[in-house]
């Protein structure tokens, strides 16, 4: 994944790849009716030019009813029903992936950041999807809140994620690589704000990924790293989860292994211990609207929680 928006005519997956494809026959079929209806408008008009001024035109009724037959009936009949037939076909493409799903990835809206938990495994994470590159994946995805929107441009179409309803469908990465997911259905003040990203790993790196999501946090090494856990505990468990860890707060993302993700804040920062303590003291500044609220610690507490969030491999 490179920088700026991804593009859904830059696609990396397979149900990405039909979409594109519709969307060039869509486009190919209106720039020639466009060339088409402008070149006709430059022949008649190059007709008249040839006339003497106030010479009447004959008029040609049998003509005439050929072209509105032909230009008005037939013709729009004719590219409507063949771009009706590619597009069922797209979508008839989109309904099954192109092979048998391998797991199951259950991806849970909240304002403002994405819950993300693999059932098979007994996995939770928060706003990234790690994906076995070249397998088809089972995507189940519902809101706890309001509705919105998971929309991965380079991978897949979009799909709603609504209160109490859990809708499917299903992805596929073709290369490893990263890409980036978004909100796409305005649902609050930080919508634009709700971004994901997804990595596609080999197979064999899959693999370890999922024995490491497995396993519960590291015990802290040092007086700091332990410091930081105390005043996790007295401050962060309320709302989130640390497995391992008497934490087991339900409001905010699971953080059990949070050093290892590469952003933090709904990938909107780099998972960096300046944007850490920028996010614990002012999540407000950062995303407006965040239910998080801000945490003055002084400067020796700040650290030890900051060497402990750190040490969370």
């Amino acid at each position: 994944m490179k920088g700026g928006t991804p593009s859904v005519l830059d696609p990396k997956g397979h149900g990405a790849s039909i979409i594109a494809t519709e969307m060039w026959i869509q486009f190919a079929v209106g720039a020639a009716i466009f060339v088409l209806v402008v070149g006709l408008l430059g022949w008649i008009l190059l007709v008249r030019s040839r006339r003497d001024p106030g010479e009447r035109m004959p008029l040609d009724e049998s003509a005439a009813r050929r072209w509105v037959l032909l230009g008005g009936v037939a013709m729009p009949v004719v590219v409507l029903s063949l771009l009706v037939a590619v597009s069922a076909r797209s979508l008839a493409r989109l309904a099954s992936p192109p092979s048998r799903e391998v797991t199951t990835v259950e991806v849970i809206g909240h304002r403002w950041w994405w819950e993300v938990r693999y059932p098979d495994y007994a996995v939770t994470t928060a706003n990234e999807i790690v994906l076995p590159a070249g397998r088809s994946v089972r995507l189940r995805v519902r809101s706890a809140d309001v509705i919105h929107s998971l929309w991965i441009p380079q991978l897949q179409r979009k799909i709603d994620l609504e209160p109490g309803t859990w809708n499917t469908t299903w992805i596929r990465a073709d290369d490893a690589g990263q890409y980036r997911g978004v909100c796409a259905e305005f649902c609050g003040e930080s919508h634009a704000l709700m971004q994901l990203l997804v990595e596609a790993l080999p197979p064999d790196r899959w693999d370890a990924w999922v024995t490491h999501a497995r396993a519960p946090a590291t015990i802290p090494a040092d007086r700091s790293e332990q410091l930081g856990e105390q005043v996790f505990l007295s401050t962060c468990a309320y709302c989130h989860t640390i497995e391992g860890t008497p934490a087991h707060g339900a409001v905010g993302p699971d953080l059990t292994h949070l050093a290892s993700r590469r952003t933090i804040v709904s990938a909107l920062l780099p998972n960096t211990q300046a944007n850490l303590a920028r996010w614990i003291s002012g999540p407000q500044r950062v995303k407006p609207g965040a239910l998080m609220p801000p945490f003055r610690l002084d400067d020796g507490r700040m650290r030890a929680l900051l060497d402990f969030l750190e040490s969370l491999q």
